[in-house]
């Protein structure tokens, strides 16, 4: 998982996310190394739900955003995609303003199936969510 290595950067994750839900709810990717990833997402009235905490649903597809990325930058993505399966997520720490910032790390890197482990933090490096995400890996579909 060297990412950096196989030239992945993080101006190409950002480009990436262009014209994708990551843009209204201001998700940018801060950092790529050897077996991690990182994104910040502010929380403001977008990631907000009515008590005026960070949505768990924010959370939510902060850890999906930042996880499909990592298989998508696993795979050869001249023949194969990869979709997101399953997502769960522990919510354990509110957060009504401010910045958190999402680390994948990998759990499971298969031929046909990915796991990813992502812990969302806030500026203080308190835990706010803890997530896991199942990715399928598929042939990509002739055009």
């Amino acid at each position: 998982m060297n990412w950096t290595a196989s030239g992945i950067t993080v101006e190409m994750l950002n480009d990436l996310s262009k014209n994708t839900m990551s843009e209204p709810l201001g998700i940018l990717f801060t950092e790529v190394g050897d077996g991690f990833m990182k994104a910040t997402m502010p929380v403001n009235s977008n990631t907000h739900q009515p008590y005026g905490l960070l949505h768990g649903g924010a959370s939510a597809a902060l850890a999906e955003t930042i996880g499909s990325v990592a298989s998508w930058a696993s795979i050869d993505r001249e023949k194969q995609i990869c979709v997101g399966i399953e997502i769960n997520c522990n919510h354990v720490r509110g957060k009504k303003d401010g910045m958190v910032t999402a680390t994948v790390t990998p759990l499971h890197v298969g031929a046909t199936t990915h796991v990813w482990d992502i812990k969302i933090t806030d500026e203080r490096g308190k835990l706010v969510c803890i997530s896991r995400l199942t990715v399928a890996v598929l042939k990509k579909p002739a055009n």
